[in-house]
C-alpha cells in the first residue's frame, strides 16, 4: 500500500530536478503576471476595434479571451501540482502522450515560439523607447537586440536577479494600469467615448472576430509560462495552483478594467485607427504629458514581460536536453549561478536573430499559432492522465472538471480552424514547422539508439 502523501513538496515526483527551488508564491505570481502584461494591452485594443467594430462585440471578445485564459490556467494548475518540473507543458505532454509530442513542442519552442515572443516584446519596448527619447527609428532593432542580451545576462547570473526585476516591474505596472484606469474614469469625458454608443454584439464579420481573437489571446498569453519554471518554485503542490489562478484572475481584472477605460474616453473609430491606443487615451485627458507618461509605462511593462519570457522559455529546452531529446550541453547548469545558462544563451541568440529580420505583427502571430496547438494538447492531457495515472496524488483538481477543459479545447479548435481559413499562409507555415519535427525526432532517436550500442562513442 502506498504511503499517504504529505501536502507540500514531498507529494510530487522530483524527476531528478537539478535547479534549486527559490521562487515563493509572490515571485511565482509576479512571473505569471509580469510575463502576461507586456505590450498587448497597449496595442491589441486598436486591432480589436478595427476587426470587430461594435461595442458589445468588443467587450464580448475580451470576455471570451478572459474565459479561455482562466479555464486554461485552472486546468494546467492540476498538472503543475502533479509534475512541478522545469519545462512545464513539455513535461505534461511527455507524461500524457510520450516523447514525440513533447519533442515537437520543444522543437517548435526553439524555432518559432520563444524567439518570436522575445522579438515581439523587445520590439515594442524599443519602439516606445525611441519615441519617448527622440531616438532615430532605425535604432529600434538595435535597442531591442541589446535588451534581449542584457536580460539574458541577468537570467544567467541569477534566477533571483531575474525574479527581482520581474517582481519590481510587475508591482509597478499593476499600480500604473490601475492608476491609468482610475484617472480615465475620474477625469475623462464620457461623452466622447464609445460607452455612450449603442451596444451591438454583432461583429463586422465572424471571420474577423476569429482573427481578432488571436490578437486578444496574444495579449492574455503568459498564464502558462509559470509552469516552465515549476522546478524552481518552493512547495509547488501548494504554490503552483494558487499562483496560476490568482495571477490569471488579476490579469483578467486589469485587462477588462483598462479596456473599459479606453472605451470611456475614446470612440471606436479612433481606437481602430490608433497604433498607440493607450497613449491616445491619456492624451485625451492630459494632452501630450499624459501620452509621454503612458509611453514610459509601456516601456516598463514590455521590459518586465521580456524579463519573464527570458526567464521561463529556456527551461523548456533545458528539460528537453535533460531527457536526451536535445543536445546534452543545453542541459548544463552553471556551477556557480545554478541556472541553465546554455539554454538561456541559445534562446536569447535566436531572439536577437528574429528581432533583426522580422516585423512585430509576424512575430506575434507566429507565437500564438505556434504555441496554441500545444496548449490544447496540454489541457487534453488532464483527461488522459486521470485515466492513465489515476493512482497519482493530486494536490489540486481542476475546478469545474470536465466542463472547464472541454470549453478550452472547443475554443482552441475554433480559433485554430478559423485562422487556417482566414490566414492560411501563416498558419500553414507554423503547422509545417511542427510536422517537420517528426522526421527530425525519428532521426534523433535512431542516432541515440546507435550511440547507446556497445562500443559506440557519444560525441
Amino acid at each position: 500500500m502506498a504511503t499517504p502523501a504529505i501536502p507540500g513538496e514531498r507529494d510530487v515526483p522530483t524527476h531528478g530536478e537539478r535547479l534549486p527551488r527559490r521562487l515563493g508564491l509572490w515571485s511565482a505570481i509576479a512571473v505569471l503576471v509580469g510575463s502576461t502584461i507586456g505590450s498587448g494591452i497597449f496595442r491589441v485594443p486598436s486591432t480589436v476595434a478595427a476587426d470587430v467594430g461594435g461595442l458589445g462585440a468588443i467587450l464580448l471578445i475580451w470576455l471570451l479571451g478572459a474565459v479561455v485564459a482562466l479555464f486554461g490556467a485552472l486546468t494546467l494548475a492540476e498538472l503543475a501540482a502533479i509534475f512541478p518540473r522545469s519545462g512545464g507543458i513539455y513535461v505534461f505532454l511527455r507524461e500524457a502522450y510520450g516523447p514525440l509530442p513533447a519533442f515537437l513542442f520543444g522543437w517548435t519552442e526553439l524555432l518559432v515560439i520563444r524567439p518570436s515572443a522575445l522579438g515581439a516584446i523587445a520590439m515594442i519596448f524599443a519602439t516606445y523607447t525611441t519615441s519617448l527619447f527622440g531616438l532615430p527609428e532605425g535604432r529600434a532593432r538595435w535597442l531591442a537586440a541589446a535588451a534581449i542580451v542584457v536580460l539574458a545576462w541577468a537570467n544567467v547570473r541569477s534566477v533571483l536577479w531575474a525574479s527581482a526585476i520581474v517582481n519590481a516591474t510587475t508591482a509597478a505596472k499593476i499600480a500604473a494600469l490601475a492608476g491609468v484606469a482610475s484617472i480615465a474614469f475620474a477625469f475623462g469625458d464620457p461623452s466622447t467615448g464609445a460607452l455612450v454608443s449603442t451596444v451591438s454584439f454583432t461583429p463586422r464579420s465572424w471571420a474577423g472576430f476569429g482573427v481578432a481573437l488571436i490578437a486578444v489571446l496574444w495579449a492574455y498569453d503568459g498564464w502558462a509560462d509559470l509552469t516552465f519554471v515549476a522546478g524552481e518554485v518552493k512547495a509547488p503542490a501548494r504554490t503552483m495552483p494558487r499562483a496560476l489562478v490568482i495571477g490569471t484572475v488579476l490579469v483578467v481584472a486589469l485587462y477588462l478594467l483598462v479596456n473599459l477605460a479606453y472605451l470611456y474616453v475614446l470612440p471606436i473609430d479612433q481606437m481602430a485607427g490608433s497604433k498607440l491606443v493607450a497613449a491616445d487615451a491619456a492624451r485625451a485627458i492630459f494632452g501630450e504629458v499624459g501620452a509621454s507618461v503612458i509611453s514610459a509605462l509601456v516601456m516598463l511593462s514590455a521590459f518586465g514581460a521580456l524579463t519573464g519570457s527570458t526567464l521561463t522559455g529556456p527551461r523548456i529546452l533545458y528539460a528537453m536536453a535533460d531527457d536526451g531529446l536535445f543536445f546534452r550541453p543545453i542541459a548544463k547548469v552553471h556551477p556557480t549561478y545554478q541556472t541553465p545558462y546554455t539554454a538561456i544563451l541559445l534562446t536569447s541568440a535566436l531572439g536577437v536573430a528574429y528581432v533583426s529580420i522580422r516585423e512585430f505583427e509576424t512575430l506575434a502571430g507566429d507565437f500564438i499559432l505556434g504555441i496554441w496547438p500545444f496548449y490544447a494538447l496540454a489541457v487534453g492531457a488532464v483527461f488522459i492522465l486521470r485515466s492513465k495515472r489515476a493512482d497519482i496524488v493530486r494536490p489540486y483538481r481542476t475546478t469545474g472538471y470536465p466542463v472547464v477543459p472541454i470549453v478550452f479545447l472547443l475554443a482552441s479548435v475554433l480559433m485554430l480552424g478559423n485562422s487556417l481559413v482566414e490566414n492560411t499562409a501563416a498558419t500553414g507555415r507554423d503547422f509545417a514547422i511542427i510536422l517537420i519535427g517528426i522526421p527530425v525526432y525519428l532521426v534523433w532517436r535512431a542516432r541515440a539508439k546507435q550511440d547507446d550500442q556497445p562500443g559506440s562513442r557519444r560525441p
